[in-house]
């Protein structure tokens, strides 16, 4: 199935930071230089904060959309990933002290066959792809980003849920010495993250392992993520070490920190706006101006073909 170019988006360029971050803090992001030096691949299994080992055997994805890819240096550089720090440059430049290998991943709750994962052996459970999602961000600024990974699905399929499992949690990584982030009080840590069974399984929603064909970048949720392109960023879970099924829903990390503002559904709304600011239209990072126009928000990010069946019936404005 081919995900088609909405024929009604414009281009436009660098977002604002949130409504409620100050000017001089925009001006500061937009001052920085982002620089990614050319280096060459880095024995396999192996990722560093500014450079990946090419990931061999990538297949493409029918699942991408053509729209034009944000450029490298944008994605690997404006990032949010608040272990690491809450402004956008922070990821990058903290980022290249977490150490991605060895690393496990364990899956377990209401299963039929727990298991605790190494991440390469993560790998090998699905065929790789690469797919070209648009992400929508909360803040109002949107890539297109070459995902490499496969659906959640080929991973829950074999660890056979149970009758029970009606959500799926995920868990970041924990780790002051690694993550300068978590000794500040942002959020409740671990970062926590979930899914209603159906959209995990929805074949949309990928395990990632890397990003423009290489290793994932440690700002870019190295070295497993999740990929969720329909809802807003925040949903897509980084660094995960806990993958467990549930009877309950998740308690969210941002949802437990501003409920009135971040749902657990988060699905990418221009009807629903964020209670300081419109969801109606977004910047595309990397293209054009500053003062571009922006382009409308498409419903569900543009993915309403694959996922609106999902939410038939309910009220998306009270259940965001």
């Amino acid at each position: 199935m081919l995900i088609k170019k909405s024929p009604d988006l414009l281009p436009s360029e660098i977002t604002p930071r949130r409504a409620y971050e100050g000017r001089r803090e925009f001006i500061k992001q937009l001052g920085r230089v982002a620089f990614v030096a050319a280096a060459p691949a880095l024995p396999a299994g192996v990722a560093h904060a500014q450079s990946g080992a090419k990931i061999p055997g990538v297949k493409k994805s029918s699942f991408s959309t053509i729209e034009k890819q944000t450029p490298y240096k944008d994605v690997t550089t404006y990032n949010n990933y608040y272990e690491f720090g809450t402004d956008k440059s922070d990821p990058a430049e903290n980022a290249g002290k977490l150490k991605t290998r060895p690393w496990t991943v364990s899956v377990e709750g209401a299963v039929g066959k727990p298991k605790t994962y190494g991440v390469d052996d993560l790998m090998k459970i699905g065929a790789l792809e690469e797919r070209v999602y648009r992400m929508r961000c909360v803040e109002g600024w949107s890539m297109v980003i070459p995902w490499v990974g496969f659906s959640l699905s080929e991973l829950i399929k074999q660890v056979e849920p149970t009758g029970n499992a009606k959500f799926v949690e995920f868990v970041t990584l924990n780790d002051p010495k690694q993550m300068p982030g978590v000794n500040a009080p942002v959020l409740k840590w671990p970062y926590v993250e979930g899914l209603r069974m159906d959209e995990a399984m929805n074949p949309l929603t990928l395990l990632t392992f890397g990003v423009y064909g290489e290793v994932l970048l440690n700002q870019s949720g190295a070295p497993v993520r999740v990929v969720v392109p329909w809802k807003y960023g925040f949903k897509s879970g980084k660094s995960l070490v806990k993958i467990r099924f549930t009877e309950q829903m998740p308690k969210t990390a941002w949802n437990l920190a501003a409920p009135q503002e971040y749902g657990f559904y988060s699905n990418v709304n221009p009807e629903v706006a964020h209670p300081r600011w419109s969801q109606a239209t977004e910047r595309r990072i990397g293209e054009d101006g500053i003062f571009a126009k922006k382009r409308a928000t498409l419903m569900f990010n543009g993915y309403t073909e694959q996922v609106g069946q999902l939410y038939a019936g309910m009220d998306l404005r009270k259940q965001f």
